[in-house]
């Protein structure tokens, strides 16, 4: 992007807030009526031309005023909005709701879908939170009969997997019972990497309950599913951008596609990091006309889980990555203190 000069930056802010506020093409009377910069029309002119230029700015038809483009809301969200907060009261009403819901993970992403759509007043989507990887918690070794074997495997997640195992031979009872207490010893806690890569001298049944242990693992965690909670999308279709039936239809179905948000939310790294998302930035087609605030939420290396907010290009940046930013530090709070049980992480009266 080209350097712009102090009045340049002063000229693309204000269109770019002005076109967010009434969506409407802004000419360079507008901006001289509404923001009493002190300088004439022809000035403001010249600026939103050079603007243009540099694919700041563009116009739709050729007597209409100027609207930003993709790369002039870039340089507005990265260069002019700064760190936007929402107001302390705000915040205050935000982290009280929360402490008043219930302990249950589903109605906190239920309720941060619904605080975000309405903070933003655009569409709010928000996911359970979800293991990072499966945590191994004991296992049991059943004889059925003769060489075969139920092997039933508990995750610290609490979920449960069973497989049946054809033995090269039968095995006793106090055998399965010595691997079982052996390995519910070795492994609480660790990971199927950790599993594997752990120093250990087995013999040919260790060995081969070692490799199934590993297998259920990864594979209940390849299929682990979280909910998605939205929120927000009827009053978001009311845009301009939106009213159009096929437009519409449009942005119901990329809030509906679960694919596009899995493959996005690995873009998303830390808890509480914002990440902005405008016009699909060349990568995602089905964002071609609209932006997307995101962030993770959750206990860093244990749970994780996404939420944003979704609506047009013209979205209120500012007020979108705050509403997002605190949501999420909020949850996270929340995710860390039902983890580890720590209530005061809940105490609002001791925050704000």
């Amino acid at each position: 992007m080209a350097i712009l000069t102090d009045r340049q930056r002063a000229v693309l802010g204000l269109v770019v807030k002005q076109y967010i506020e009434s969506a409407q093409p802004v000419g360079s009377k507008t901006v001289v009526d509404q923001y009493g910069l002190g300088i004439s029309s022809a000035t403001i002119r010249n600026e939103m031309a050079s603007l243009e230029e540099e694919g700041y700015l563009t116009h739709p038809h050729t007597s209409a005023g100027r609207v930003p483009t993709e790369v002039g809301y870039r340089f507005f969200v990265e260069n002019i909005i700064g760190e936007a907060r929402l107001p302390p009261e705000e915040e205050l009403m935000i982290r009280h709701q929360f402490h008043q819901s219930a302990l249950d993970l589903d109605q906190w992403a239920r309720l941060a879908a619904a605080v975000l759509a309405r903070v933003a007043s655009v569409a709010a989507l928000v996911t359970t939170p979800h293991s990072l990887q499966c945590r191994y918690k004991r296992l049991q070794l059943i004889s059925i009969h003769g060489a075969t074997v139920l092997l039933v495997l508990v995750l610290q997640e609490g979920v449960v997997a069973q497989r049946m195992l054809a033995l090269a031979q039968p095995e006793t009872d106090e055998t399965l019972t010595r691997v079982t207490n052996q390995f519910n010893d070795q492994w609480g806690g660790l990971t199927s990497e950790q599993i594997a890569t752990r120093p250990a001298t087995l013999d040919a049944l260790e060995s081969e309950i070692r490799r199934l242990v590993i297998e259920l693992m990864e594979e209940t965690h390849q299929e682990a599913e979280f909910v998605v909670y939205r929120h927000g999308l009827s009053a978001m279709l009311e845009a301009p951008e939106f009213a159009e039936t096929k437009a519409g239809r449009q942005v119901v179905r990329v809030l509906e596609e679960q694919q596009l948000w899995s493959e996005i939310s690995r873009e998303v790294m830390g808890a509480g990091s914002v990440h902005v998302i405008i016009g699909g930035e060349g990568r995602w087609e089905d964002l071609s006309d609209c932006s997307v605030v995101l962030s993770r939420y959750g206990w860093s290396g244990q749970m994780t889980g996404l939420l944003g907010v979704l609506g047009p290009m013209r979205m209120r940046y500012g007020r979108a990555i705050s509403a997002v930013r605190y949501v999420s530090d909020v949850l996270s709070e929340m995710v860390r203190s039902l983890y580890i049980g720590d209530e005061s992480v809940m105490d609002v009266s001791a925050r704000d």
